[in-house]
């Protein structure tokens, strides 16, 4: 074990939290502690947003799919891409409402019964999120000392920090952690990516060392888990499936409008979205190449046991020591953030949309800074029991993905551009959702299902759900009144 790789991650875990201790300091109020006193600017806007989006789903699930499949991975982060061309015109919409949380804009726009279903779908999606950081935290920590640390006391300590750090001082801890984190994780993946594309032995050794498919659209889709290769519509659905629920994800994320929210003002908002695109598409390019490159260089051995690792196993063992030792402590800093904003997030919904809505109306702003605290540390147990037990990163981030984007993302994008969805089609696509990736993976529904049908991920089955029980039941319920649509408008 190199003592630089120890210095590293000591000097990284003690800036954030030396930046933590500081917010902390400045909290007083509600406002300070869940919208950062409404007062990022675009700068800190960007950075934030781009490190609480990429984070474990990228660096180990993304890279995982990359590490299988090749450059078709890509078809994971385009989601996130698309979604940004769409959330440009959403910002300034979503910093005029200027609430808390998504169910605060549910509820205005719908009704206090689509406030609680949200709430309750955003628990399971952001815990789920959080555990699976969680995970890849503790594999980094087993990677960088594999004599003294498991992969298990790994999650355990990345947990604790994690629980501590975000409970300190909470949107402004986040935010302004994310400005020195996203900065190292940019720079550091723009220098190795081409160093490990020549060890790799340039474009001409890739495709000596990997299958011809790794260079394809579809790379490794087409084939079913029995090693049949079938025809190309299955391989383009299995690539909707990655790339349809990072969309809807992006679109309906309450971390990104709870960001918005914090703008100084709706400039602010609209700006930082444009430096957020392209932060993305040059930090997810670069991150499934990274894999792409590793898969080339480490094709058998630990890590084709466990390809999530591929990027911090390539990082210990394929760059040199100071180059490798910044790589996974930027993965190692880019995991707490991530789950620091995931783990937040909802912790924000126990206060504001049950707490403070229905216990204690009129709490005091020190009583509710302690119920926040609190609330991030009950999530946070419940996060770190589940990456416990989870063993698949890949598998769990598309689960927590299916279930926000079919319950919550089609009515968000109703409540900004559609007059005519009412509040019980609203309350019938989060319900409608929610149940049906819940329940999609249970023996009792797979035995009853067509096997081409029970063999999908819930994403569509659930979404078309959703989305068709919000339009019906609108059909035939009210119209929504002027004061809910003018909240909204523009």
């Amino acid at each position: 074990m190199s003592v630089l790789y120890v210095v590293v991650l000591v000097v990284i875990a003690v800036a954030l939290l030396a930046v933590a201790l500081y917010r902390t300091s400045r909290v007083k109020t509600k406002d300070d502690y869940l919208v950062a006193g409404r007062s990022l600017p675009a700068l800190v806007l960007v950075l934030t947003l781009l490190t609480s989006w990429i984070g474990a789903g990228s660096l180990f699930a993304g890279a995982e799919n990359a590490y299988k499949n090749g450059f078709a991975a890509l078809w994971q982060p385009a989601g996130g891409w698309l979604g940004l061309l769409l959330i440009y015109f959403i910002a300034p919409r979503a910093r005029k409402f200027a609430q808390f949380t998504l169910p605060d804009l549910l509820e205005a726009r719908y009704n206090q019964t689509a406030r609680v279903l949200g709430t309750f779908a955003i628990l399971f999606a952001y815990v789920g999120i959080t555990s699976y950081q969680f995970k890849g935290g503790g594999d980094v920590l087993h990677l960088i000392f594999p004599e003294t640390i498991s992969a298990q006391m790994g999650t355990y300590l990345i947990a604790a920090f994690v629980i501590v750090s975000t409970a300190l001082a909470g949107m402004s801890s986040v935010a302004y952690m994310d400005v020195a984190i996203g900065s190292l994780v940019t720079v550091i993946c723009v220098i190795a990516a081409p160093w490990l594309l020549a060890e790799a032995g340039g474009w001409a050794g890739l495709h000596t060392s990997l299958p011809p498919a790794y260079f394809t659209w579809l790379g490794n889709f087409r084939i079913d888990p029995h090693g049949v290769e079938q025809p190309v519509v299955f391989g383009v659905i299995k690539g909707l499936e990655f790339l349809v629920p990072t969309l809807l994800l992006m679109l309906g994320n309450q971390v990104m409008y709870q960001k918005f929210f914090s703008a100084k003002s709706e400039r602010d908002a609209k700006v930082s979205v444009g430096g957020w695109i392209v932060g993305t598409l040059v930090l997810e390019t670069l991150i499934v190449a990274i894999a792409v490159f590793g898969r080339a260089l480490y094709p058998t051995g630990e890590v084709a046991l466990h390809p999530r690792e591929i990027i911090p196993y390539t990082a210990r063992h394929g760059l040199p020591a100071l180059m490798g030792a910044l790589l996974l402590g930027a993965v190692f800093a880019k995991v707490i953030s991530t789950a620091s904003n995931y783990l937040f997030s909802p912790a924000t919904n126990l206060v504001n949309d049950v707490f403070v809505r229905y216990i204690s109306p009129g709490a005091s702003d020190k009583r509710v800074l302690i119920v926040s605290r609190l609330a991030v540390v009950l999530l946070g147990c419940w996060a770190l029991y589940q990456a416990v037990y989870a063993e698949s990163i890949l598998q769990k981030m598309l689960w927590a993905y299916t279930i926000y984007s079919a319950a919550l993302t089609p009515v968000v994008l109703a409540a900004f551009y559609s007059k005519r969805v009412t509040s019980w089609g609203a309350v019938s696509a989060i319900a409608g959702g929610t149940l049906v990736t819940l329940t999609w993976d249970l023996k009792a529904v797979h035995n009853n299902l067509p096997a081409v049908i029970a063999a999908r991920d819930a994403i569509f089955p659930a979404l078309f759900v959703a989305v068709v029980l919000m339009i019906v039941v609108s059909l035939f319920t009210p119209k929504p009144t002027e004061k809910q649509l003018a909240q909204l408008a523009e």
